[in-house]
């Protein structure tokens, strides 16, 4: 995983700072929501993997 996490940074170190930039700029709710639905795709795809 943090190798996935770090490829970002490690590839284009400016988008990755608009990205946090951008996210920073988010509220609560929307943050979470995003939290929420990134994690029921890692279940999806680890449901997915694993069959």
């Amino acid at each position: 995983m943090l190798i996935i996490e770090g490829m970002l940074p490690f590839i284009s170190p400016k988008a990755y700072r608009d990205v946090v930039a951008e996210i920073s700029r988010l509220g609560d709710n929307q943050i979470r929501n995003i939290g929420l639905v990134l994690m029921a795709v890692g279940v999806a795809v680890l449901f997915l993997v694993r069959a």
